[in-house]
């Protein structure tokens, strides 16, 4: 028998690929491999071949498992899978794909939404759910009344690929099923409401906890990727909330905010949280008396591309800090370079702007030099600070190990100046890649993770710190001045209570 420690695998069904990661239960990662995935656009309309992620998650796995030795092969005791959050599909009796994925982002169903938000305002008010025509459950409305043929049902991204695991239709977990309408505070579907909007309650799956048995690994699956066939498949959850547990955020008041094109921030608590203005809403956490609100902003490190195109981004930040070692005053800017706003607050009208001299100015006023690139990198800071703020005043704790991920955090400077504005220690992580959350939710069924202390013991386990980025009180103080300026700016557009 051998003597090598489980190995889990951790699927993470993107938007543009498919990453399939091996992970020992000490958070190695043994083995990865990707393949990439197309998508068609048309206006609002955005879907994907849901074939394509069975075949590219095959491909990866494959590649994945054959960098195993034998005995880690041997040593593969459990798979899950995270999505991406809000996308459907139809599938047939036999959980196959039946149609194209709608994908998270589309729009086409814009008139649903509304109907939907407007059958029971005071549910989704007790959620803390804002409907909006992107989500899964304004989907479903859409597609169930053009009719489903008999048997057929709604799945998510990750359901479509267990399914094809496990040879047959699967259930759903709740962290894919928030978006399409699922009560996480009753553990149901509101099929009175859906019903009354015309969606069959035999149309929607069943939902499990994030972790909990789905189904083993098929002979045929087995013979295409390598992993042994009766591996167990267990539920997963959306990419975001996977992304938070390969970060390690698990406690009462951890966050992990992830600066990508845009900023998410999401967090830990111990009650679902809600904002008046519909900025934030929660997830349910597998941990037990747990829960993941959060929210995502418009603003992030793309406003550095659109703003900068074309720019030397490293030498511009060497630039930028030496400004800020000497001194230099920043112009307090909100660097939103569309329209529309979603957290710390919803403004489907909000645009960017710059303060000169206490006016409000357009963003092109930076100008293209290192100052300009400092004060887009400090104007996320202020905003990150602010969405902190948001969350307190929600009654979250915020007391917690803060984390941080994404393309913005290549720069030293840029995660020096956020945690010298959050004034507090921001750490990096090994890693904060989905796949690796999704490696943990596989990992808590091998080690029958229950409690609090179980979970906690796992993702510190299997997550791991890189750096730990400690704040300066001289710049703090600098900071906080910008922050002060914009958030007077916001309040006084009546974007911010």
């Amino acid at each position: 028998m051998s003597n090598v420690n489980p190995v889990s695998i951790g699927v993470d069904l993107g938007t543009q690929s498919v990453k399939v990661l091996a992970v020992g239960l000490d958070g190695t990662v043994l083995a990865e491999a990707a393949r990439p995935l197309t998508s068609t656009r048309d206006g609002v309309r955005h879907e994907q071949d849901p074939h394509e992620w069975l075949a590219a998650t095959a491909a990866a796995t494959a590649e994945a498992v054959g960098r195993l030795d034998p005995d880690q092969r041997a040593a593969i005791a459990a798979v899950s899978l995270c999505g991406t959050s809000g996308t459907v599909i139809e599938v047939d009796a036999a959980g196959r794909p039946a149609g194209p994925a709608i994908m998270y982002d589309d729009a086409r169903a814009a008139a649903e939404a509304a109907e939907v938000a407007a059958a029971d305002p005071a549910r989704w008010d007790r959620l803390g759910y804002r409907i909006q025509p992107s989500w899964g459950v304004a989907t479903i409305v859409h597609a169930a009344r053009g009719g489903l043929p008999a048997g057929h049902r709604f799945a998510h991204q990750p359901d479509v690929v267990a399914a094809a695991m496990c040879g047959g239709p699967v259930a759903t977990d709740w962290s894919s099923a928030l978006k399409s309408g699922y009560d996480l505070l009753e553990l149901a579907w509101p099929t009175d409401v859906l019903g009354g909007l015309g969606v069959d309650p035999g149309t929607l799956p069943d939902v499990v906890a994030p972790g909990a048995p789905l189904g083993t690994v098929a002979a045929d699956w087995a013979e295409r990727t390598g992993i042994p066939a009766g591996t167990p498949v267990v539920g997963g959850m959306t990419d975001g909330c996977a992304s938070q547990l390969g970060a390690g955020a698990i406690g009462d008041g951890d966050w992990h905010c992830v600066i990508g094109t845009t900023l998410v921030l999401k967090g830990v608590t111990s009650t679902p949280l809600k904002d008046d203005g519909g900025a934030v809403y929660s997830h349910r956490s597998p941990v037990p008396g747990r829960w993941l609100p959060g929210g995502a902003s418009s603003v992030g490190a793309g406003a550095l591309g659109a703003l900068l195109p074309g720019a030397d981004l490293p030498g511009l930040t060497i630039q930028a800090q030496r400004l800020w070692d000497d001194g230099a005053s920043v112009v307090p800017a909100y660097p939103l370079t569309g329209t529309g706003e979603r957290f710390p607050f919803v403004r489907p009208d909000a645009g960017g702007f710059a303060l000169v001299d206490g006016v409000e100015r357009d963003l092109s006023v930076l100008g293209f030099g290192a100052d300009a690139y400092l004060s887009v990198i400090v104007g996320v800071a202020a905003l990150e600070r602010t969405c902190i703020d948001v969350l307190a005043a929600a009654g979250g704790s915020v007391d917690g190990r803060y984390s941080t991920s994404g393309g913005g955090t290549r720069s030293d400077l840029w995660n020096q100046l956020r945690a010298d504005m959050l004034q507090r220690p921001v750490t990096i992580p090994r890693s904060a890649e989905p796949a690796v959350g999704a490696a943990i939710l596989a990992a808590s069924s091998i080690v029958g993770a229950e409690t609090e202390a179980d979970w906690t013991a796992l993702v510190r386990g299997m997550s791991g710190v890189a750096s730990v980025v400690e704040p300066r009180r001289e710049s703090s103080e600098r900071l906080l001045q910008v922050h002060g300026r914009l958030a007077d700016a916001w309040r006084a557009r009546g974007w911010l209570a």
